[in-house]
């Protein structure tokens, strides 16, 4: 198929540090283009991709000092896809809602992933407008405020088999790796770690929008010999950082629509301990890939008992469900679907696929 991909402009395909979204687009291109698909990426000028690239800025927003519009940027990101839309089968937004009345106008064949939070009271107005659009969750949990909107499928995050080496051998402290914010626990994780009495080691982000609750409710915290606030890592330094641990902590407070560093860790062999909010019960099954609780005093006992938890069980539950070509597929499927609407497969006894006329598909869920 002719494939295009259009990334956020915030951060480079893939991010040199954190970015979730920008980090899901470059697997699933060089998925797909690894499986012979004609794809072409719009996404700042420092990407890197083996598909066809095409800039709309020269590097990713926020690590642009001189960018002070980021929405000018994605002005006319949209603006440039629609000046080629024709060259595809099927164009794959990873925006939001940015595009929504252009799309509309245009009649494309096209379909967004919502990558963020739905549980927003703005959102409902704007979805009960554009109700028409074709939309994928990359949770169950995810979808629930909006549970009526055109959705398509959902399709779980993966990730390629080699980017991370399972470490197998026992870890000898706790990990904490992504975003320093409220909803995300750090503080509760340094609570479980101190009353467990173990090590923490913190690799986290701290967005300006951040930088407050970080000074004020966070920084007290790592005054303890057993915390160890590391910043921001690269993809380079998380294999070691998360294999070398003995369990991942993600005690978040909000309803994630998905937690990519949760199979990150299992691609590194590591147990978690988590609170099973939002997609988390998608992700981590629980006694078999990590505890699932539901306090601190449980998180204590989890870590207590997580060498009950099989490192080789973890690795299994991502090779099993959580590898880029399981979601390369899942999309493929969905672009059949949009591309081909006066089709759809029908699984014959013999177990075999017959593309016959049927007339538009039902959304899946």
């Amino acid at each position: 198929m002719r494939i295009a991909q259009v990334a956020p402009l915030y951060e480079s395909v893939p991010p040199r540090l954190y970015g979730g979204t920008e980090r899901v687009v470059s697997w699933l291109t060089e998925e797909l283009v690894r499986q012979g698909h004609d794809v072409t990426l719009f996404a700042s000028g420092d990407s890197l991709t083996n598909a066809s690239l095409i800039p709309i800025c020269t590097r990713a927003l926020r690590l642009d000092s001189e960018c002070v519009d980021s929405l000018a940027h994605h002005i006319q990101l949209v603006e440039r896809v629609l000046q080629v839309k024709e060259e595809f089968d099927i164009i794959h937004f990873h925006i939001d809602y940015l595009h929504f009345p252009l799309s509309r106008r245009e009649n494309l064949q096209q379909v967004t992933t919502l990558h963020g939070r739905l549980d927003i009271p703005d959102l409902v107005s704007l979805y009960r407008e554009f109700s028409e659009m074709p939309v994928v969750s990359i949770s169950n949990a995810q979808r629930k405020p909006l549970s009526w909107i055109n959705w398509h499928g959902t399709v779980h995050h993966g990730m390629p088999e080699d980017t991370f080496t399972p470490h197998l051998e026992d870890g000898k402290y706790l990990a904490f790796l992504g975003r320093v914010s409220p909803e995300k626990g750090v503080d509760r994780a340094i609570e479980i770690a101190l009353r467990a009495e173990m090590p923490l080691k913190i690799a986290a982000k701290v967005d300006r929008a951040d930088k407050e609750y970080f000074e004020h409710y966070i920084k007290p915290l790592l005054e303890s010999e057993l915390v160890e606030f590391i910043g921001e890592i690269s993809d380079l330094e998380k294999n070691e950082f998360l294999g070398q641990a003995a369990a991942f902590l993600f005690p978040i407070n909000w309803s994630e629509p998905f937690g990519i560093v949760l199979i990150e860790s299992l691609a590194c062999g590591l147990p978690i301990v988590a609170y099973p909010l939002g997609s988390v019960p998608e992700i981590i099954e629980d006694n078999v890939s990590g505890f699932l609780v539901n306090s601190v005093e449980e998180a204590v006992k989890a870590v207590a008992n997580i060498s009950k938890i099989s490192r080789k069980d973890c690795r299994r539950a991502f090779e099993r469900r959580f590898t880029s070509q399981r979601m390369a597929n899942d999309y493929l499927s969905i672009y059949q679907r949009i591309a081909k609407p006066e089709t759809e497969a029908i699984a014959l006894t013999d177990g075999d696929l017959q593309w016959m006329k049927l007339g538009p598909p039902s959304s899946t869920t």
